[in-house]
């Protein structure tokens, strides 16, 4: 073999620096068959470079495969991937401030709380300590990354607010948190999404497709339409889309309540309590007297306590459900949905934190205005417990058996 000069030593190393990735393993390994005895040892005390790449660069020569660097996994790692319990902080302390899109434009959750407060509540109220946690600014690019951005103030109407508003708010976070914390307590959110037209109308979406998707001209005549139910599990994001194709009623959104629990009893089996988030719609208020009889029966039927939690008014955009709506909207808004099967086959290909939702069809006709006279209700408001300062908005129902 040559042998190699001081200088010739320095132009070498020189230009293995210039090199990057496969190259200059292959610079490598080429110098050291060809002044080296293709010796990895010999070209890491010559030279200074690491045996084991020179050995990775012989066996790229050889065989002919070339090793693709992972650049990406290289450096310092973001802080939420080095410490997963901060992001599952972040996401505890932001769910419950955070609201979709009300008209489903965006499928980002935007948060009321700031990345200054979101800090000084994991250091008040998780129990971290100032100097193991990123800075202000850092917290905030966090809060993006997650999917939790700051929407921009704009003028605009005063949001209608009742007096209640924020004790109601105060009170469904505690209720959601005793949940959370009960083994044998379910919390789930649900809500009925606006009624879908069977026809060849624009949604107003983008599709991917050589030629654009025609639709009706205009939006005429009269038209069959869906129902989507929706029932959130929140801790675990399973998530079920019921359709109706008759009126969305009280019996029809008990009735979706107990498909879905007959369908998922085996799941649920050691479950106690079933924690219900939901809006005060006129269907499902908590003065809903056919309502109430039923979600009342329903409990005795399954030896369930029931407790109805229900968002202020004009805020129901804070239910976790509505965000599933939002994914929806963005899923299908591309395509005409103009019959039942290609409604329920867009909504089974949706996903929602990584999972397909399970979707049902019902195609019971159901009846509007059903009401119970004060007489014979009586028995069933007895059975009724308010909330002494939030009695229309906190109801808690007890099992009774025979």
């Amino acid at each position: 073999m040559p042998a190699l000069s001081k200088q010739h030593i320095i132009t070498i190393k020189e230009a293995s620096r210039k090199l990057t990735g496969a190259k200059r393993r292959a610079f490598q390994a080429q110098v050291s068959i060809d002044y080296l005895n293709s010796s990895p040892r010999r070209a890491e005390s010559t030279f200074g470079w690491d045996r084991n790449t020179v050995k990775l660069g012989l066996n790229e020569l050889r065989t002919g495969f070339t090793c693709i660097g992972n650049f990406k996994a290289r450096g310092n790692k973001r802080s939420e991937e080095k410490n997963q319990q901060l992001k599952f902080d972040i996401c505890d302390l932001a769910e419950p401030n955070s609201q979709t899109d009300p008209k489903f434009q965006t499928c980002f959750k935007y948060t009321r709380i700031t990345a200054k407060a979101m800090r000084v509540a994991l250091i008040t109220e998780k129990g971290w300590s100032d100097k193991d946690l990123p800075c202000e600014k850092t917290i905030g690019n966090i809060l993006n990354r997650l999917g939790y951005r700051l929407r921009r103030v704009q003028k605009a109407a005063p949001i209608k607010k009742i007096k209640e508003t924020d004790a109601i708010f105060e009170h469904l976070h505690k209720a959601n948190e005793v949940s959370d914390k009960r083994e044998d307590s379910l919390r789930i959110s649900i809500d009925t999404k606006a009624k879908v037209d069977l026809c060849d109308s624009s949604r107003g979406g983008t599709s991917r497709c050589k030629k654009a998707v025609q639709a009706d001209d205009h939006d005429m005549g009269i038209k069959p339409k869906m129902s989507p139910f929706g029932i959130l599990d929140v801790m675990t994001g399973l998530l079920t889309i019921i359709f109706g194709v008759s009126f969305e009623t009280s019996d029809f959104i008990v009735d979706c309540i107990e498909q879905w629990w007959d369908d998922n009893r085996e799941l649920y089996r050691h479950i106690n309590q079933l924690v219900i988030n939901l809006d005060n719609g006129p269907q499902n208020s908590s003065h809903r007297t056919q309502f109430m009889k039923r979600m009342v029966e329903f409990a005795d039927r399954n030896n369930l306590e029931i407790v109805l939690v229900y968002y202020p008014p004009y805020h129901s955009k804070y239910n976790p459900i509505e965000r599933a709506w939002g994914m929806l909207e963005n899923h299908w808004n591309g395509t005409l949905l103009n019959s039942i099967e290609t409604t329920l086959e867009w909504a089974k290909t949706m996903t929602w934190k990584g999972l397909h939702p399970t979707v049902k069809l019902i195609e019971t006709t159901y009846q509007k205005g059903v009401k119970i006279c004060k007489k014979l209700f009586k028995n069933t408001a007895d059975r009724l417990s308010r909330h002494a300062t939030l009695p229309k908005y906190s109801v808690v129902i007890l099992p009774q058996t025979e």
